[in-house]
């Protein structure tokens, strides 16, 4: 009787959060190790999210990754993966491995495991929605670093996507583009997610990753920030605290929050569940960014075990301190 009053209560936490987000678009970057794990309940756990979303009425965008396959293909191809201030150099022979690799291979088969499991997808190449401009890295005496087809998303033709929400449908979307010049362009999947969140006016943005969140101390995966407000980001940036990898993201999740979303978060895509647990839970997991100085933490003044969340504080339990998903709730 204990199993299913604690079931009954996760449920009852959850509905206020159902209730606010329902006929809301969440666009969720898919992407990490997990993609690539040979236990298929892994590797289908983020499907399973998405189609709890689709059936507590939110609207899920999926944007997807595949950086780990593209290398594979690559080296099966003869060709090497070169990488430039963490951004893969990509040739003509490049751009057509990741092209077949993301929009032929991950996203037909990422679109296929959600209908499997009960839920309604469509798939999209991204040159069906972005448009991007060629992207050239900053060169050590400032000049331009040519890195061959790589762009960065310019435009996104919402409306095939907002048919699909339309249709309670999930779009599913590879992160390439067509280029000014007409040809594919493969294009970061962080950016790519931001600006289809910008495009679809997206009351979320979550970013999927193999980290729990935007770590204080990169060697710390309990250094966990657990709240932050986009005035802080430059500080932490001169801190070193968001360096490398983390730095598109962050100006991604800036950019859209400056934007219009009312909430990004970064969470750790190895754990259960964990978008459903960011969304769906007073405490949260990883690091969640909003806009607003002075707005109060939603989980302000809230009760949570032992652990008191107070304003000003912002302290939430890491995703490793979960001891329960929502699946594990609603299982029969």
């Amino acid at each position: 009787m204990r199993d299913l009053i604690s079931k009954a209560d996760v449920l009852l936490e959850a509905l206020p959060y159902i209730q606010r987000f329902r006929s809301q678009t969440f666009v969720v970057k898919y992407g990490g190790s997990f993609m690539d794990s040979p236990d298929p309940d892994v590797r289908d756990g983020v499907a399973r999210d998405v189609v709890f979303l689709e059936a507590v009425g939110i609207n899920p965008v999926v944007v997807h990754g595949g950086g780990k396959a593209i290398t594979r293909a690559m080296d099966a191809a003869g060709l090497k993966a070169d990488f430039i201030q963490g951004m893969r150099v990509t040739d003509e022979a490049a751009v057509n491995v990741v092209e077949r690799v993301l929009s032929n291979e991950i996203n037909p088969q990422l679109v296929k495991t959600i209908n499997a499991l009960g839920g309604k997808a469509r798939g999209f190449s991204g040159t069906e929605i972005f448009t991007c401009r060629k992207l050239f890295l900053p060169g050590p005496s400032g000049e331009d670093l040519d890195i061959g087809f790589v762009g960065e998303v310019a435009a996104v033709n919402s409306e095939p996507l907002r048919e699909c929400i339309r249709r309670s449908i999930t779009p599913v979307i590879s992160p390439t583009a067509l280029g000014e010049d007409g040809k594919v362009y493969n294009c970061n999947a962080d950016l790519a997610a931001a600006q289809a969140a910008i495009a679809l006016k997206a009351k979320r943005l979550v970013f999927m990753s193999d980290v729990p969140g935007l770590l204080r101390d990169p060697k710390d995966p309990q250094s966990v920030i657990s709240h932050l407000q986009i005035g802080e980001v430059d500080g932490l940036k001169l801190a070193g605290v968001i360096d490398k990898g983390m730095i598109p993201k962050v100006d991604s999740a800036v950019a859209a929050l400056k934007a219009g979303v009312d909430k990004v978060s970064f969470v750790d895509g190895r754990v259960d569940h964990s978008t459903l647990l960011e969304i769906f839970t007073d405490a949260g997991v990883g690091t969640e960014v909003e806009p607003a100085m002075n707005r109060q933490h939603p989980t302000a003044n809230i009760q949570r075990g032992t652990e008191r969340v107070v304003p000003g504080c912002f302290v939430r339990c890491s995703a490793f301190d979960v001891q329960r998903s929502m699946f594990d709730v609603l299982k029969p």
